[in-house]
């Protein structure tokens, strides 16, 4: 619980919620996420599957974030700084194609991939 609370409290500056010792609410971005501690019985099932994406091997599961491109920039700047490791390095996605995007994945502390992105033009987000 102190590392999801370093990482998406600190890091991703996401305000706390509702908590007990062995849960935590976050404002991510206007949505919920949820930290609950489990401990982990078998390390192997912390394995990341991958898709390839435009070049890119996507890790599976993950959920994402649709944010502004300035907030998009100011968070990569920061996870640049924190010295986050990312699964894909930020960069402009189906560059010059429907659906053109900024974006970048990397992992909570407890293995969870992230992915957060962000539209020039947000009528881009579901374009095909």
């Amino acid at each position: 619980m102190k590392e999801a609370r370093e990482f998406y409290g600190k890091i991703l500056g996401c305000p706390e919620g509702r908590s007990a010792d062995d849960w935590v609410d976050f404002n991510l971005y206007g949505h919920q996420i949820v930290a609950h501690y489990k401990p982990s019985l078998d390390s192997s099932q912390n394995t990341l599957h991958q898709n390839p994406v435009d070049g890119q091997d996507v890790p599976v599961p993950h959920f994402g974030i649709v944010l502004t491109m300035d907030d998009w920039k100011a968070l990569r700047n920061k996870l640049i700084d924190a010295n986050i490791r990312f699964k894909i390095e930020p960069y402009i996605r189906f560059e010059g194609e429907v659906g053109e995007q900024a974006t970048m994945f990397f992992l909570d502390p407890s293995g969870n991939a992230l992915e957060f992105k962000a539209f020039q033009d947000l009528s881009q987000l579901f374009a095909k």
